[in-house]
């Protein structure tokens, strides 16, 4: 694998950078959605518990998504400070810069 000299890697690691900070907020706004939902002392009857049941399923399901976006941002960073970023996994043939573009946590080719 070598490094891509055609990639502006400043450009995309800033752009990492600011959707890793956007989802760092929103994990801890969820995390806090989740623990106001286990501390609630308001339930009244059974249609307050299924609310807060399905709230609670909605909540953990999108911490989920975040957590799994954090770690492709993550991994994403990690090959632009190793110099294999925009590289894919399965070819090792270079990723298009317009698919870069369009999701810069890519991993591989299309159709590879």
């Amino acid at each position: 694998m070598s490094t891509r000299h055609d990639l502006d890697l400043k450009a995309f690691e800033a752009i990492l950078k600011t959707e890793k900070a956007k989802i760092e907020k929103n994990i801890s706004l969820t995390k806090a959605e989740l623990n106001g939902i286990v501390n609630e002392d308001e339930i009244d009857d059974i249609e307050d518990m299924a609310g807060l049941e399905i709230n609670n399923t909605t909540d953990q399901a999108l911490l989920q998504k975040l957590e799994a976006e954090m770690a492709e941002i993550n991994a994403a960073l990690n090959k632009i400070a190793l110099g294999s970023y925009g590289i894919c996994e399965r070819t090792g043939k270079p990723i298009p810069v317009a698919r870069l573009n369009a999701n810069p946590t890519a991993r591989t080719v299309v159709g590879e």
